[in-house]
Order: structure tokens, then sequence, then C-alpha cells
């Protein structure tokens, strides 16, 4: 049973046995967040077209699947990149991993305010 750490918070389920949730890849980092109720920015749906569930993987990196050229190309241009970053819509969990959700996403920014993990650090947009 893979354990899943994403920001100090630790989840462990079956392989093949978690309900997808029709948002990223079966058994990714977004479907398990989605499952837990761990919150993890999705603004495209998990369908590969944003950088808003954008982490960094701190340890188990090769308990992911392989990053195809689509990911890649799309994660350019996630802000903060480093050469542990995913896109948890589309890494799926093969093992142990432990992950760090940056504080900083680009849907913050261009909504406006709102993200949980800034709280109130940005103010929210006038308009």
């Amino acid at each position: 049973m893979p354990k899943v750490t994403i920001d100090g918070q630790t989840v462990e389920y079956e392989q093949g046995k978690l309900p997808y949730a029709e948002h990223g890849k079966p058994e990714s980092l977004l479907d398990i967040c989605l499952h837990f109720g761990i919150h993890l920015e999705h603004a495209c749906g998990g369908n590969n077209a944003c950088t808003t569930c954008h982490v960094i993987v701190r340890e188990g990196l090769d308990n992911l699947s392989e990053m195809d050229d689509d990911e890649a190309d799309r994660l350019d241009m996630a802000p903060g990149l480093t050469r542990r970053s995913r896109l948890g819509c589309q890494c799926v969990v093969q093992g142990d991993v432990v992950v760090e959700i940056p504080t900083w996403n680009r849907n913050y920014v261009s909504e406006g305010g709102g993200s949980m993990n800034l709280g109130n650090a940005i103010p929210a947009s006038k308009h």
C-alpha cells in the first residue's frame, strides 16, 4: 500500500482500489488528493492544460510514472520549476512519495486570491 505525504499529511491506500474522481490520470497525485480531501489546485480539471497542480517531489521520484512529453512541455510554464517538479494530474503514484505543494501558483494570481496555501497574503482583486 503506497504512502503519499503531501505537505506533511500522509495518506495510505490500496493500489487499484481507489475510486477514480475523473480529474487527472487514475491514481495520480491529484486523484489521490481529491479522494482524501487534500486541497491541490487544478484549474483545468486535471487535463494537463495548466500548471496549477504543480508539485515538488521531495522523496520517491522513482515511485511515480515516467513523465511524458506533453507533461514536460506544460511543466516548462510552471513558476518555481525545479528538477523534481511534476504535475499532480499527470504523475501516477506507484509507491511511497513525499511531495510539497508550492505556495505560489499561477491560478492564485490570475484569479485574484483565495488560495489555501497563501491565505490572505495577496489581497483580492478589486474588480
